[in-house]
């Protein structure tokens, strides 16, 4: 796998903040298992591939906080 540029790292991150931005913006009260799905369908549709268990993670920031998401906070 090719090492990923500070470039292409920031670019993955504002494609995966907005999938976070759009499911969270009419997910609110959605099951978890609900708010998993369309994160990972967004994250097909973008055509970014993101780990499951970093999917898991910003699944569960989006139903606890039922707010703004930052996916750097959440995934550090």
């Amino acid at each position: 796998m090719p090492v990923m540029t500070d470039e292409d790292k920031t670019a993955q991150h504002e494609a995966i903040q907005a999938v976070v931005d759009r499911v969270t913006s009419w997910q609110d009260g959605a099951t978890e298992g609900t708010v998993a799905d369309e994160l990972a369908k967004g994250f097909t549709e973008a055509g970014i591939e993101v780990p499951q268990a970093d999917q898991d993670a910003l699944a569960s920031a989006i139903q606890e906080n039922h707010g703004e998401i930052h996916v750097g906070e959440v995934l550090g």
